[in-house]
This record gives C-alpha cells, structure tokens and sequence, in this order.
C-alpha cells in the first residue's frame, strides 16, 4: 500500500494528500481543481486527468470529498471501483449521515472491495499539521492494515467499531457539540455585547472558567471581530448539523440542542453569511436582539 490513490484535494484534502506525499507514499491525486493537483505535484505527488487514471491498479484510495452523493458519483459512476484493483480497499473520510455510510460500503462490498468509515476531525490546521482525529470503523485485521497510512495524517486514531457507519455516528456526536457550544459562546458574547460589557475582559473571565470549552477559547476571539479569517464556515456547520439530526432521526433519538444550533447557522446562512468564519453564527444572535 505504498502507492495510493487520493480523491478531493479540497481545503483538509490536499494537505492530507501532501502529508502523504511527503511520508514517501507515491499518491495519485485528482480534483476538479487544477490549481490544487499542482499543489500536490509540487510536493511529490502526482496529478491524474480523471477519476479512472487516478484509481488504476491502485488497492488503497482516500476520498475527502464533499458529502455522501459526491463520493457515490465518484466510486459507482465516475469509474473508481471498476479502475481500482480487485479487493482494494476504499476508506471514506468525508463526514457524512451514518446511514448513507452504511448504504455506500454495502455497495462497495458487493462490488469485491472493503470499506473504512474513517471520518476526521481537526479542520485545516489538523490538515496541514497532521494533527487530525481519526475515527475509524472497519473490521479490525483492515484497521491494522491501513493504520500506517492513517497515522501519516492524524496523530489521535481510534478504532470505534467494526461496523460501517459507526465512525460517522462518532463524528457526528462530535459535531453535535461543537455546533451547541459554538452557537452558546456566540449567544454569550452576544448578551455581553447587548448590555455594553467590554467583550475582551468578558472573553478572558469565561475563557478561563468553568464555562469554557474548546470552542469558546478557539473561536472565542474570531467571535469578537466583524470580519475575521475563515478557518471553516457557518455553512459547514449547517451540514453538519444537519447530518446530526439525521442520525438523531434514524436512531429514533430526540436533539433538541442540535437543532436549535442548527437554525442559528443555517438563520446566518440564510443571511448571506454562508461563506463566512463559523463564528459569525454570531450575526443570528445580533440580528434578533436588533444589534445592527
């Protein structure tokens, strides 16, 4: 499994891919993009012309695409599984609703291939710094195979079951939380804007209390700024929140939480603010308290 091939050279994908690359795996790269298979190239990858040319002979290939529809497409009509070689091994790490994983590696297994639920989590600085949580989801001997691989691109690898779909009901818990403290710390420096409080002394007193989180001390910062850079936006989140209340559906599980969050980021997106900083989820709160 030395040569690989690596499908979505998107924002997390390309410096997944180049990590890759640059551990000494001959990685085959594609994406729409053109700008971005240069970027691999120029790492020591290569850049393939289409889907088929990128997958030929190969027996491993990484998808970091978009969502679950993108990687059927690719796999089942853009040609991956009939190029790649019999019993390779596919390992989706797009977050995706845990039934449409389910769905996808009972195809796949039908069609002679094995199936990795690895969604990841980290954004683009766990990318770019190899720092990426991995939850993976696959019998245990493919596990042991693909791990070396896997430890190339994330530093924290958990083997969470050996059922499909079971990594992406793991991502999405995950993505529950980060949504529902994301919008809190955004609802409280909102109320602490509205009253007229310094947001910066506000900031450093919760940061540093039991009401912190992760999010609130990463975020907390970008929350206070008008225009901040993105490291990942509010439309990921209406995603992502949505495919939380999805499994909360199929599991027959009520979250409240997840779907309040939820509206606050697809309010923003609706906005205009979809292709902002996550942060902005702030925008839904000022908006309702008439705070410009």
């Amino acid at each position: 499994m030395r040569e690989i091939a690596f499908i979505g050279l998107g924002s997390m994908g390309l410096p997944m891919a180049i990590n890759l690359a640059k551990a000494g795996y001959a990685v085959r790269g594609f994406d729409m993009r053109r700008a971005a298979m240069d970027a691999l190239v120029d790492h020591g990858g290569s850049a393939c012309d289409d889907i088929g040319a990128a997958c030929s002979g190969l027996d491993t290939l990484f998808l970091m695409v978009v969502n679950a529809d993108q990687a059927a497409e690719i796999l089942f009509d853009g040609g991956a599984l009939d190029a790649l070689a019999p019993g390779s091994t596919v390992c989706l790490m797009s977050t995706c609703p845990p039934g449409a994983v389910e769905s996808l590696a009972e195809r796949v297994g039908i069609a002679g291939h094995a199936f990795v639920d690895c969604p990841v989590s980290g954004g683009v600085a766990g990318a770019q710094g190899a720092t990426l949580t991995m939850m993976a989801a696959c019998p245990a001997d493919l596990f042991a195979a693909i791990r070396p691989a896997l430890t190339v691109m994330g530093s924290k690898l958990y083997h969470v079951g050996e059922k499909p779909g079971q990594g992406a009901v793991v991502k999405s818990i995950n993505q529950l939380l980060c949504g529902v403290h994301l919008a809190a710390a955004a609802e409280a420096m909102a109320l602490g804007g509205k009253v007229g409080l310094d947001r910066d002394v506000l900031l450093e007193i919760v940061g540093g209390s039991a009401a912190s989180s992760w999010m609130l001390r990463d975020r907390g910062p970008r929350l206070l700024q008008a225009d901040p850079g993105i490291t990942s936006t509010v439309d990921i989140f209406v995603k992502d929140l949505g495919i939380v209340m999805e499994a909360g559906r199929d599991a027959k599980a009520a979250v409240p939480l997840a779907a309040l969050a939820h509206q606050l980021f697809l309010a923003a997106s609706g906005a205009g603010d979809g292709a902002a900083d996550d942060s902005q989820v702030i925008r839904s709160y000022q908006r309702l308290n008439a705070m410009g």
